[in-house]
């Protein structure tokens, strides 16, 4: 009898995160990400360590209040304090906006944890090749 090797499970679970492609161009919004809750404590530093280095240091963080289940003043990632900020956005109620200063800012569309793998995926696609000015449509 032969048993088949299961590969490793990954020690953190892969980072869900889709990003628009480079461009000179300015956009409303640079991409989407799905976290696996609303424990802004937990997600954040997984989505900093995933991001392109060439965003630079995120400093500053501003999430919807009314959704993430802890907004704290502060966060420490990577020895790097990160400031956090909560609003209540209600054009944007489903965005988070990451800051670098002197590099830039970027929102991405905040795919609900809950949201089913068929719904996440289009709405992945679309924030990430999302036109200027058009966000889609969250469940």
């Amino acid at each position: 009898m032969t048993t088949a090797l299961q590969p490793p499970l990954p020690s953190h679970p892969v980072l869900r995160l889709r990003l628009a492609p480079r461009s000179d161009l300015p956009r409303s919004i640079d991409g989407a990400w799905w976290p696996r809750s609303y424990d802004l404590l937990v997600e954040l530093p997984r989505l900093l360590a995933g991001l392109p280095r060439e965003w630079g240091h995120i400093t500053s963080v501003t999430v919807n209040g009314a959704v993430w289940s802890t907004v704290p003043g502060r966060i420490l990632v990577s020895n790097q304090v990160v400031r956090l900020h909560g609003a209540l956005a209600a054009n944007a109620p489903h965005t988070v906006v990451l800051l670098a200063p002197g590099l830039g800012r970027w929102d991405l569309v905040v795919v609900p944890p809950d949201t089913t793998d068929d719904d996440a995926e289009p709405l992945m696609a679309a924030a990430a090749g999302a036109p200027r000015g058009r966000l889609p449509r969250t469940p």
